[in-house]
């Protein structure tokens, strides 16, 4: 009688494994991202305009002139956005625990969002009033924050948009990182510049203002997280803050005068 040999134990992981996880759930996130937007800068600082006469469109038209080939592009890279986060999940599952770890959850849904909107309401005055002034200036391109067709399903779209953006960027740059420097024996020091300093990294292609601006956000964010233990006060004022620069960009460019605009 043969007997089926039983499967060994998972190995907890070791730093050096924990470390590779790190770099290959950012190279395939917000890490590229990051060096994307660096390329990009570099070519806007190579350009004969200067950068506050350049563009950076964040929600663009997939298929201009094909109204529902557009939605569907739309919901495409939306859902591959959250990919990262997917990702994620699967290796705290791994782990033994889950995206609850990180305060991922609908556990405190009135206490997240007085804590979100309340974050949102500080921190989105005050990126305006610098992205205001950087553009002025001649640090930062002209942002246009949608580009999508003035179409039925623009709103909504935007919405998911601003959504997406929070969930991926606080699960990943905020909780997992943290969690996985903190393992890898990072100092907190170490691990909150490394967390805002790669939220920033990604903005650069918006310009000087778009980096520092979210290197402080990343600071607050930071902050904040320690004190609360939660990323999903966070997820709903990144979103709320996106939401209200698509959203109202849509609705009044080009209506009022001291908003920049293509």
């Amino acid at each position: 009688m043969t007997t089926v040999p039983t499967a060994p134990e998972t190995a907890k992981p070791t730093r050096r494994l924990l470390g590779a996880e790190l770099l290959i759930v950012l190279g395939l996130s917000l890490g590229a991202s990051g060096i994307g937007a660096l390329i990009s800068f570099t070519g806007s600082l190579t350009e004969t305009l200067k950068l506050g006469q350049q563009v950076a469109t964040l929600n663009g038209s997939r298929a201009p002139g094909r109204p529902w080939l557009d939605l569907v592009w739309q919901l495409y890279y939306i859902g591959r956005g959250l990919m990262p986060v997917v990702l994620v999940g699967y290796l705290l599952v791994r782990e033994d625990v889950s995206l609850r770890v990180l305060g991922f959850d609908l556990g405190q849904k009135l206490r997240d969002l007085g804590r979100g909107a309340a974050v949102a309401a500080a921190i989105g005055g005050s990126g305006l009033v610098l992205y205001l002034g950087s553009q002025a200036a001649g640090y930062n391109l002209t942002v246009a924050p949608s580009g999508l067709p003035d179409v039925w399903w623009r709103i909504p779209v935007l919405l998911l948009s601003a959504w997406q953006n929070a969930i991926l960027e606080e699960v990943v740059v905020l909780g997992y990182l943290l969690r996985r420097v903190t393992q890898l024996g990072w100092t907190w020091p170490a691990a909150l510049a490394a967390s805002s300093l790669l939220r920033g990294s990604y903005h650069l292609y918006q310009g000087v203002g778009g980096l520092v601006g979210n290197i402080v956000m990343g600071v607050v964010f930071c902050l904040l997280y320690r004190r609360w233990g939660r990323v999903m006060p966070l997820v709903v004022a990144h979103a709320l803050i996106d939401t209200v620069a698509f959203v109202g960009y849509a609705l009044l460019a080009g209506h009022v005068s001291w908003l920049p605009t293509p």
